[in-house]
């Protein structure tokens, strides 16, 4: 799914919509769980490319794909 624009004009009165539509407040459980997905990919990100040892890396790349995938559901 590709999103074109980052705003609504509409103001979002403490809400936000998830990728497929469905509105939840943005204290959500699922909110915040989507945030702490992306700073975990971030970090395995900085570690993949910041890591000289072989083995880890491959480690740290199997993980990275597998939280994209967490992410994406």
């Amino acid at each position: 799914m590709r999103i074109s624009k980052v705003y609504t004009r509409t103001g979002d009165a403490g809400k936000t919509r998830l990728a497929g539509g469905q509105e939840v407040w943005k204290d959500s459980v699922r909110v915040e769980a989507y945030g702490t997905v992306d700073e975990l990919n971030s970090m395995l990100g900085l570690a993949r490319v910041s890591n000289g040892q072989a083995g880890t890396s491959a480690e740290v790349s199997e993980r990275y794909g597998e939280d994209f995938e967490v992410d994406a559901k």
